[in-house]
């Protein structure tokens, strides 16, 4: 590898509620006899949020809940340099085995697990999963799949299909979107937008919910009452899908984002509003691929 080669790694900080603070779960690697937070490097072809929980899964034996991302952090290594992104995740299940890499996990106070870390690097990202709550809500808003052009399409509009490319993106938001463990699936009334979260569903054994407040037709016509639809989903211990489209999304996240540069929302693409007491307390962007 060359000087300049990043090493592109991911991992979580994982929580579980105790009295009276977080706990958080770290990791100890005899290899370096450390003590850090779950991670690891991509598998070639992998996405940062797969790698993240697969080696949760792997170092922790931990089943997880994927809510907010809580940042990035870059630190040279011989090969150049590396960059861990993490994501906050409460653990649903542990079932902890013993193995070569890490040998043993403590579940740690969140003061207690700050001086226990061995890393600045890790103590930074705690500092940052503790600068925000743990949200209590998560809604994911969902830009649908490619569908083609309308000019190609004879029929209804409201019936425009997706194409081969949005198949694709509808299989990738089933895989990423299952981390989040959505309890609920909502889609405007169009086919492109049920046909996106369809196999969602299916992996998760649950019914799309057709809503047509989530069209851009009807928020056009009363905005108040989408952004209400979506904000009612925000309820303790909920998490929730809702597939739109390319007029709604970017206005609604212009209202409720937090921090938000820039609302755009390419077909494929979706947010991840993490709500406390039904305020936004972050807005996370993922892009389609």
């Amino acid at each position: 590898m060359s000087p300049a080669t990043t090493v592109r790694a991911a991992g979580g900080v994982v929580w579980r509620r105790a009295d009276p603070e977080l706990e958080v779960a770290l990791v100890h690697r005899p290899r370096y006899d450390d003590w850090t937070l779950p991670k690891g490097k991509l598998d070639p072809g992998e996405e940062l949020l797969d790698a993240a929980v697969r080696e949760v899964c792997e170092e922790m034996g931990a089943d997880v809940e994927v809510s907010r991302r809580v940042g990035r952090v870059r630190y040279p290594v011989k090969e150049g340099r590396k960059s861990v992104t993490f994501w906050a995740m409460r653990c649903v299940r542990d079932d902890f085995v013993p193995r070569d890499e890490v040998d043993a996990v403590r579940w740690l106070p969140s003061s207690v697990a700050r001086t226990t870390l061995t890393y600045d690097t890790d103590r930074h990202v705690l500092t940052d999963f503790l600068s925000t709550p743990v949200p209590d809500s998560v809604v994911i808003l969902v830009r649908h799949a490619r569908a083609g052009k309308r000019s190609d399409w004879n029929g209804e509009d409201s019936l425009r299909p997706l194409d081969e490319v949005g198949e694709l993106q509808a299989a990738r938001l089933a895989r990423l979107l299952r981390y989040f463990r959505p309890r609920a699936i909502y889609a405007a009334d169009r086919t492109r937008c049920i046909q996106t979260v369809q196999p969602l569903a299916a992996r998760l054994d649950l019914q799309v919910v057709v809503e047509p407040a989530y069209a851009d037709e009807y928020f056009l016509d009363n905005p108040g009452a989408t952004e209400t639809a979506v904000l009612s989903l925000a309820k303790p211990g909920r998490v929730g899908v809702v597939c739109s489209q390319g007029t709604a999304i970017p206005a609604l996240i212009d209202d409720l984002g937090r921090g938000v540069r820039s609302s755009d929302t390419r077909k494929g693409a979706f947010w991840v509003l993490s709500f406390v007491d039904g305020d936004v307390v972050a807005a996370d962007h993922y892009d389609a691929l």
